[in-house]
């Protein structure tokens, strides 16, 4: 496959996931669709992780990606290398959703405990009494209703998106760097071509 190609299924895949991401933590934000006082929100979604991380700082490769990967093959090679450069920052940005996410999934959430304060009752849990593998500890939070598998979908969602974003654009990274040190496939075909 041509690196152009490539860089354009890439770019192609990365709009929706970013989007999917950029959703997902804005939902964090209104657990069971209620909406909070800034203060009742957990603390790591004010981290944007799925807005800022795995949104926006991959949509901007996403867009280099299609551009580096126009007309069915590379545009150039300063493209392409502007598609690497851009990617590591994509990198970059799944990485930070990724490190977000666990410490979101790790941590539990922000939930009232029956006494109307808001506090984190499972953030000093050993990995071993962890919330998440033992459902019976859920019955600890109150208010907002849920919001213990609120948090848990949402924040593996936006987990799952990082690492998926990440392993892209390491792979475009890669696939950049070919098309940069390589030259450009209608180069190659048009050698080819000529020479038979």
């Amino acid at each position: 496959m041509c690196t152009g190609k490539c860089s354009k299924c890439i770019g192609i895949t990365l709009f929706p996931l970013a989007t999917c991401a950029i959703i997902s933590n804005i939902l964090l934000y209104f657990p069971n669709g209620r909406v909070l006082q800034l203060s009742e929100i957990t603390d790591l979604v004010w981290y944007f992780h799925g807005i800022l991380g795995a949104g926006i700082l991959v949509i901007l490769p996403a867009f280099m990606m299609l551009g580096a990967g126009g007309a069915g093959c590379c545009a150039n090679r300063c493209g392409m290398l502007l598609s690497v450069i851009l990617a590591v920052l994509g990198f970059a940005g799944g990485a930070y959703c990724v490190v977000i996410s666990s410490l979101g999934l790790i941590g539990g959430p922000l939930c009232d405990t029956g006494d109307g304060e808001y506090l984190y009752p499972f953030r000093n849990d050993t990995l071993k009494d962890n919330y998440l593998f033992n459902q019976t500890t859920w019955s600890i939070c109150k208010e907002p209703e849920n919001i213990i598998l609120w948090n848990i979908v949402l924040f593996s969602i936006l987990l799952a998106i990082g690492v998926i974003e990440a392993i892209l654009c390491f792979i475009q990274v890669i696939n950049g760097l070919t098309g940069f040190i390589c030259g450009t496939c209608m180069r190659r075909r048009k050698t080819n071509i000529s020479g038979m």
